[in-house]
């Protein structure tokens, strides 16, 4: 750059408006993919309305939904389900690499092990920059990292827990085979349809952290996997993935009813956050929460019973005691309800979030590398005033 464009950009950052911290609701790009909106309780993938399509639709239908931009009809329908099933079993290279992975990140868990696993599984496919390929090109890569996740995932949950992993089998839909390899066991068709709506609900929720962090890294031209990775990494920051297990942790240590209002008003009090509600963009029903409500519902059991009576007192006290704010459970709470039902092991609660939100960030970032310009912000200075000399010992 030379030093005319130097002091022109320099000049454009220091006259450069101010935004809000954390450019909380500025405007960075147009998209097709889908929207929040957070007053009215709403939010759509393409132009249909994303708990609509948790309800009648498939896993398989969703995804392609987000890649291709239509839902397939019946011949499409088979031929991306099968599609996608053939692309599940890992590289021989990584079946004896993955014990390892797994010790190495075992203090950190499944989805710290999938970041390094994902990686190694780009590096063996050789996948090339999205720069480089046509949108077919692309749009293959993304479907063979996201089909893998699922399997590394489960893979690396068994090894720390000294199991054996268990292969995909190609004639179990995704959320069926996820459960299936998790456990060893084909699930029963309940549970696997209500994981199913969970993990379609959880596709994509607007330009939240890791979906911009997958779109930056696209925007450099960078392979598919090296874009995931980065949104994986954002994901797992307590301020993003979220911890629907801690939900379920707030129900065990408040252990029975009379103890809702005490608990929760004594951390309300000193500040602390009642995890499972309040979200960043709703100001009503979270409409992720309702569909899981209803699921866990179907379930029944006392688990059930103690859940809704929480979110019923929390609500009313978070009223008296935040007056003027709506504050109504999240995605969280009730996700964990339905996980635990389905017999998922608290530490897979968020890798199984990862397990879906995957499939948005690779909408994303095939939308991202259709526009070859390269995201690139500007900050404003703000340290000691330069230039000053340079003291010399």
């Amino acid at each position: 750059m030379s030093e005319e464009e130097t002091m022109h950009t320099t000049a454009e950052a220091i006259s450069a408006p101010a935004v809000p911290r954390g450019l909380a609701g500025v405007i960075v790009t147009d998209t097709g993919i889908g929207d929040v909106r957070g007053q009215e309780g709403f939010y759509h993938y393409r132009q249909y309305d994303a708990v609509e399509l948790a309800a009648n639709r498939s896993f398989e239908d969703v995804w392609h939904l987000m890649v291709h931009g239509r839902l397939p009809d019946a011949a499409e329908q088979a031929d991306f389900l099968a599609r996608t099933a053939a692309l599940r079993a890992l590289p021989a290279e990584m079946r004896s690499v993955l014990p390892a992975i797994s010790r190495a990140t075992s203090p950190s868990g499944p989805l710290a092990g999938l970041r390094t696993a994902l990686s190694m599984f780009g590096a063996l496919a050789g996948l090339s920059p999205v720069y480089d390929l046509d949108a077919e090109g692309r749009r293959s890569d993304a479907l063979a990292a996201c089909a893998v996740v699922p399997t590394l995932l489960t893979a690396l949950y068994r090894l720390g827990q000294g199991l054996a992993p268990v292969e995909p089998r190609t004639d179990l839909p995704y959320a069926a085979n996820y459960l299936y390899m998790l456990t060893g066991t084909e699930p029963d068709s309940g549970r696997a349809r209500a994981i199913e709506q969970y993990l379609i609900a959880t596709i994509d929720h607007g330009f939240h952290a890791s979906t911009f962090t997958g779109r930056v890294i696209a925007s450099t031209g960078a392979d598919v996997v090296a874009c995931l990775t980065g949104a994986i990494g954002a994901l797992s920051g307590p301020l993003h993935g979220g911890a629907p297990s801690r939900a379920l942790d707030a129900l065990d240590a408040i252990g029975t009813p009379d103890r809702i209002r005490p608990w929760v008003r004594e951390r309300v009090i000193a500040g602390d956050r009642i995890m499972g509600f309040g979200h960043p963009v709703y100001r009503t029903q979270d409409p992720r929460s309702q569909m899981l409500r209803t699921i866990a519902e179907g379930f029944g059991g006392p688990l059930v019973d103690f859940a809704v009576q929480m979110e019923a007192e929390v609500e009313q006290l978070l009223a008296e005691l935040k007056p003027g704010r709506e504050l109504h459970t999240n995605v969280e709470f009730y996700a964990g309800v339905v996980m635990e039902l389905c017999g998922l092991p608290r530490s897979m609660f968020t890798p199984t979030f990862c397990a879906a939100r995957v499939i948005g960030w690779s909408a994303n970032i095939l939308e991202q590398a259709a526009d070859s310009k390269i995201i690139r912000p500007a900050a404003r200075y703000a340290g000691p005033p330069p230039p000053q000399p340079v003291p010399v010992l």
